[in-house]
């Protein structure tokens, strides 16, 4: 055993050339760097190797892997600057972390856990003013609830008014001294809306009504009968406010084959329209038609009349009647152009008795045409479409001839 001093120690240059030839990894290998070559190399590829630590371009003074360099930059280098992703305004970053957490644009979860989410700024106004959550007084009886429980309280609320079941006229007591309420506070009669005056507590009411059955069988009997004369008024108000007052009547005449087949079958089968006015305050009229003909036109042709109906203004009214009438068979072609409607009209002889002021019983017949269209005709064009026929009675005051 002898000691070597540094100084007896001699380099050996084939061995040194030896080893510097050798090939290695690059010492970042286990980092992901693929690199493999001479030692000698070794130095110049690491000042290129993405894997090896560089101080930071920002000179924030941390040694960053090359390849970490620009996520350095953007996100964890403390001189980097960024805006906020809230209130985007601009920070470096140790501020920026520092802003982090605390900025009021950045929306978070009441604390109250209302399931609600606001920016940090406005958590109070919500806590105070919006969150269902909150805490709010019940306006009876003072004690506090959620906002959102609140109205389901008051639906129970022992201090809640409410009104008297009876209607006794009093003001609302609360729900709590309701059956105090009931038991000693005078209640009108279950038939007060019939007429019954009588009003007191629930065990007087209960014998009241027990001991007037017949008083209020005769209260009853006289409301109904007022209100059925009520209910026949409305009526008659209702009949008046939808009878035509235009002086023109388009009467549709449905189901025609079969009331057809019941006019050839018996005598005398006569349709009578709705009745009209000729204006507001004019004349009464209403129409009729014989299917299967009447008088010259009996079982060959249509026949149609006019007749004047007494009317609540005849006394007002000039006589004779004079207006022009008119009748209109209308073509129910699918064609408006083709269609070809018939019509018939007259100017009133002022010496008729048809058109002198009507009796209380009107003529049996009227005037009109009782040969107006041939059965031959009606089958030849489209006056009847879909069982249904369509008769158009016109009056005008304003012409003396016949159009």
């Amino acid at each position: 055993m002898c000691s070597i001093f540094e100084s007896t120690i001699y380099p050996d240059p084939e061995s040194e050339k030896a080893i510097m030839g050798s090939v290695v990894y690059c010492i970042h290998h286990k980092e992901g760097c693929q690199w493999s070559d001479e030692l000698r190399k070794l130095k110049a590829h690491l000042n290129t190797c993405k894997h090896d630590a560089v101080l930071c371009a920002a000179q924030c003074g941390a040694m960053i892997p090359r390849v970490l360099m620009q996520d350095h930059l953007r996100y964890t280098c403390p001189r980097r600057r960024a805006n906020c992703d809230h209130c985007h305004k601009e920070f470096s970053g140790s501020a920026l972390e520092e802003h982090q957490g605390n900025c009021g644009h950045e929306p978070v979860y009441c604390e109250n856990k209302c399931g609600a989410k606001v920016q940090r700024r406005h958590t109070q106004q919500h806590i105070q003013q919006h969150c269902s959550k909150r805490l709010v007084p019940c306006k009876h009886c003072g004690q506090s609830y959620t906002q959102d429980t609140v109205c389901a309280h008051g639906a129970s609320c022992a201090r809640a008014p409410v009104a008297c079941p009876q209607r006794c006229g009093a003001p609302a007591v609360p729900r709590a001294d309701l059956a105090a309420h009931l038991r000693d506070h005078a209640a009108p009669c279950a038939f007060r809306d019939a007429g019954c005056r009588f009003k007191g507590t629930r065990q007087a009411l209960e014998k009241h009504t027990e001991e007037s059955c017949q008083q209020h069988l005769a209260l009853v009997s006289a409301l109904a009968s007022r209100q059925a004369r009520q209910l026949d008024s409305l009526r008659a108000a209702v009949a008046r406010l939808s009878v035509n007052c235009s002086g023109a009547l388009v009467w549709r005449i449905s189901d025609w084959a079969a009331k057809m087949a019941e006019a050839k079958c018996k005598d005398g089968v006569e349709l009578v329209s709705p009745a009209f006015y000729t204006s507001q305050y004019g004349y009464k009229l209403q129409a009729s038609l014989f299917l299967n003909g009447n008088g010259a036109g009996e079982a060959t042709h249509m026949s149609v009349y006019i007749k004047i109906l007494p009317g609540e203004y005849d006394a007002l009214l000039r006589w004779p009647f004079a207006h022009t009438v008119s009748f209109t068979l209308f073509d129910q072609s699918s064609s408006p152009d083709r269609a070809c409607n018939i019509v018939e009209s007259f100017v009133p002889d002022p010496t008729w008795k048809n058109f002198q002021r009507p009796s209380k019983e009107p003529d049996a017949l009227g005037f009109g045409f009782p040969r107006f269209v041939s059965h031959e005709m009606l089958k030849k064009r489209n006056f009847i479409k879909d069982d249904v026929m369509f008769l158009r009675v016109k009056v005008d005051p304003s012409k003396i001839v016949a159009v």
